[in-house]
């Protein structure tokens, strides 16, 4: 049986961890501009507040979890002060020793362990259109001890490093996100996977993406009239139906492009299109390029990437 969320997870291929002690006393607040990458905290003592842009302000404690997915701006404070200390992560990278907010010595009054990581796939609409914006969890200690492995293992070069941090993202990127209640998610994938009449339709366009589905055989599945499967799936994704399928469908025929080096009439058929030149139109309104051009960009990339002296 297909598992929607695993294929997500699979899809993005989370990797290359990093991680970093963040504690804080006295008064403090700290504004962080938009990232874009992935990341994560557990806070390990104290309490604090954090308001992520477009969402409401959480008071974390400690033993939470958060994850933002795609890290959009915020505000880390102690809840009290109003000015802040602006950072930006990208232009002024954080270094690479613990940091430290508010009054410098003494004991902190908050202690966190936050860290980022990559995917490998960029598809920025999948998360935007699948995953919530930010992902609070309280209570589940496998969350802070994974955390703490995946610091760990960040901090020392030994052998196996990169698919240990890789297979340690996997599990806390899928702990987080199932931890999520689902059923007060917001409309996503989560949202969607929480209710059952709509799991399982969710479950045969991801087992089956090539398959000629149409709103009415899936309400059927769904055990639902077709208007009602419809506004069900609707309010719960926060996409329609067949909406879904087809950004379903582009990224994967995007990750076969670039990962598996199959042609453009293989990626087609394997995606559902008999026609190439449907998909080839069908792929370019969704992904700005036809799928040749866009398979030979990311080779070019590829070899761009492998060949600079960082890497």
């Amino acid at each position: 049986m297909s598992d929607p969320l695993s294929d997500v997870v699979r899809l993005l291929r989370p990797h290359a961890a990093f991680s970093k002690g963040i504690s804080a006393a006295g008064r403090w607040a700290v504004r962080y501009a938009t990232f874009g990458e992935p990341s994560f905290c557990i806070v390990q003592e104290g309490r604090c507040v954090l308001a992520v842009d477009g969402e409401d302000a959480i008071a974390l404690e400690t033993g939470d979890f958060v994850l933002l997915p795609a890290t959009p701006g915020f505000l880390l404070s102690d809840g009290r002060t109003q000015l802040p200390t602006h950072i930006d992560p990208v232009q002024d990278p954080l270094p690479d020793r613990d940091v430290r907010h508010g009054v410098q010595d003494g004991p902190p009054d908050v202690r966190l362990l936050g860290g980022w990581f990559r995917f490998e796939a960029q598809e920025p609409t999948l998360l935007a259109s699948l995953l919530p914006t930010l992902v609070h969890v309280r209570g589940v200690p496998r969350l802070s001890q994974l955390v703490t492995l995946l610091s760990d293992e960040a901090d020392h070069d030994r052998p196996g490093r990169t698919v240990v941090l890789s297979r340690l993202v996997d599990l806390l990127l899928v702990e987080s996100l199932r931890a999520t209640p689902g059923a007060s998610a917001p409309p996503g994938l989560l949202r969607g996977l929480a209710d059952a009449r709509l799991a399982s339709s969710l479950r045969d366009l991801h087992a089956r993406p090539a398959h000629a589905w149409t709103v009415a055989q899936l309400a059927e599945r769904a055990a639902l009239s077709r208007s009602a499967y419809f506004e069900r799936f609707t309010r719960a994704l926060g996409i329609a139906p067949m909406t879904y399928l087809l950004a379903w469908r582009m990224a994967m025929a995007r990750d076969l492009l670039r990962n598996h080096r199959v042609s453009v009439a293989e990626a087609a058929e394997q995606v559902g299109y008999r026609s190439v030149s449907t998909f080839s139109m069908a792929f370019q309104r969704h992904t700005g390029l036809p799928p040749r051009r866009y398979a030979r960009q990311h080779e070019a990339d590829t070899r761009k990437t492998s060949a600079s002296p960082s890497h």
